[in-house]
């Protein structure tokens, strides 16, 4: 009985340790198979080549090691080699057509432009006459007593009696009448005398002449009375021709060359909007203002019936001479980034990529390209910021900047003015919901050119964006802030450490203080340019935006 249960027991214990033994070997199994399956894709990972880590709200700045952002509250994104996409942008159509990406051809014209500027009219000194005393005289009569009167040829403005006249002419009288030879003889002599006093020939008996006007105009000055006394030379009347006028037009200096004797323009002054007047360049004054950077061109206008009057205030339609063919393109597919400028191209492929122009004029809604295009290509005129700015994450920007570098170490120094920001040479005068005036000017655009962009524009002041912010610390020459929304970046309420542009912004401020946030955003990212206290940090009270 004893021995029966020894056996029993101990093939139990040997049942039991085998079952031990094969449930080992059957998880050890286990855990292989799973640590082999969970190695694959840990290998895989391993095995992605990592170019770099950005943070993607400042996608321009690259870091060699993972790590938390300095710009945001976050963890530095891998760009993997593979993600890559080589030397141009995919986009796959249908996203194209959400974003509203539009493309357009690059056509080869002339881009003949109309230049709009503002001008002021004034008498055509060319058709300005000033009547003056020939003779000591006495004015006895004045005919034209108010100024701007208009006048005919031949009408008489004043009457003058001059005594050395009156003397001279009542000699030669008596010799006439005289029949001796000794009188004949110096009947000649007395008229040579007239001649030399300058006694016109309708002159009286008396001495006195009559003042005529020398053609049909406006007096503009009248400068004697009645009963005055002047010497030879002394100016009585001054009168301005009213058949043509001049128009000082101020011209921005960069079209001023563009410029000759003889173009055409148009012109519609305020007092008169419903009429246009012809006329040409005349000449370009060879004087720039320092303040507006203008250049006066002096425009004669036709003034048939004399409505045009001196000191209105125009608006003249120029059309220079049209530059040579070259490629252009919309003025708005432009990228300016204050050093250069770029476009996005489309390949035959249906990709994207940037590439750099060097601009020429603007107007009419075109630029000009003197280099990078050549006419035939496809660029982005819609959408091609978000275009650019996966180009930045992809690493294509900073190819084309290297491929800059090295062409500008092979390039002589010639520096072309970027000219695709339009010319502020004249403000827009048109009040809100006013429609662009027609001036009337014939439309001799080569097939396509477009109309002028204006002007728009790149200033050289980066812009700022505001936010209002609660500071949490300061060290470093960096402030760490609690701030609402960026809305002209579209950027959340966040906290989160900027960079100072001047250290000197944060002196006097403390935790806690409510302040008023500039920022600047670039490829570095976001940087604070200026800071505001909002209010007293012990109250803690904050100053509503308006």
């Amino acid at each position: 009985m004893n021995r029966s249960k020894t056996w029993i027991t101990t093939a139990a214990w040997i049942a039991a340790v085998a079952a031990g033994v094969a449930g080992g070997y059957w998880w050890a199994g286990r855990e292989g198979s799973a640590d082999m399956t969970n190695a694959e894709p840990e290998a895989a990972a391993d095995e992605r080549e990592v170019l770099y880590w950005y943070d993607p709200m400042v996608p321009g700045q690259r870091f060699d090691k993972p790590g938390k952002s300095p710009f945001m509250d976050m963890q530095l994104v891998p760009k993997y080699a593979d993600e890559a996409t080589g030397a141009a942008v995919d986009i796959d159509p249908g996203l194209r057509q959400n974003v509203g990406i539009r493309t357009e051809t690059v056509a080869i014209g002339r881009l003949a432009t109309t230049l709009r500027v503002p001008g002021t009219l004034a008498w055509d000194l060319n058709r300005e006459s000033v009547v003056s005393a020939v003779a000591a005289s006495l004015v006895s009569r004045v005919e034209v007593k108010a100024p701007y009167t208009r006048v005919e040829r031949g009408q008489p403005l004043a009457t003058l009696l001059a005594p050395a006249w009156s003397t001279a002419l009542a000699e030669a009288h008596a010799l006439r009448q005289a029949e001796s030879a000794a009188a004949r003889e110096l009947q000649a002599a007395a008229q040579q005398r007239l001649r030399v006093l300058g006694v016109p020939a309708g002159a009286s008996g008396d001495g006195s002449v009559t003042v005529a006007a020398p053609h049909a105009g406006v007096v503009s000055e009248v400068l004697v009375r009645d009963g005055q006394a002047v010497m030879a030379g002394t100016p009585l009347f001054r009168i301005n021709g009213t058949a043509t006028v001049w128009l000082q037009a101020a011209v921005p200096q960069a079209e001023a060359s563009r410029l000759r004797a003889g173009t055409p323009v148009r012109a519609r002054v305020d007092g008169l909007p419903e009429r246009r007047f012809d006329g040409e360049v005349e000449t370009l004054l060879p004087q720039v203002d320092p303040a507006t950077r203008t250049q006066q061109a002096r425009i004669v206008l036709r003034n048939p019936d004399g409505v045009l009057a001196p000191g209105m205030f125009a608006e003249v339609a120029i059309r220079p001479e049209a530059g040579p063919a070259r490629p252009l393109v919309p003025t708005g597919a432009l990228i300016a980034t204050g050093a250069d400028s770029r476009v996005i191209v489309q390949d035959a492929d249906g990709r994207f990529h940037p590439l750099r122009v060097r601009v020429g004029r603007s107007g009419d809604g075109r630029s000009e390209i003197l280099e990078g295009l050549k006419g035939g290509e496809r660029v982005v005129v819609s959408g091609q910021f978000l275009i650019d700015s996966e180009a930045s994450l992809s690493g294509l920007l900073e190819r084309l900047d290297g491929a800059r570098d090295d062409e500008a170490g092979n390039m002589p120094d010639e520096s072309v003015p970027d000219e695709s920001v339009p010319d502020e040479g004249m403000p827009d005068m048109r009040m809100p919901g006013e429609s662009e005036p027609d001036d009337g000017m014939p439309d001799e655009s080569v097939p396509g050119e477009g109309m002028p962009a204006g002007d728009a524009s790149a200033a050289d002041t980066p812009a700022l964006h505001q936010a209002d912010a609660s500071v949490r610390a300061i060290a470093e020459g960096r402030i760490e802030l609690s701030h609402g929304p960026f809305p002209t970046l579209h950027m959340p309420g966040m906290t989160m450490r900027f960079p100072l542009a001047d250290p000197a912004l944060a002196e006097g401020l403390r935790v806690g203080d409510s302040v008023r946030v500039w920022v600047r955003s670039d490829a570095d990212g976001l940087t604070v340019e200026r800071l505001e206290p909002l209010a007293d940090s012990a109250t803690g009270q904050q100053e509503t935006q308006p």
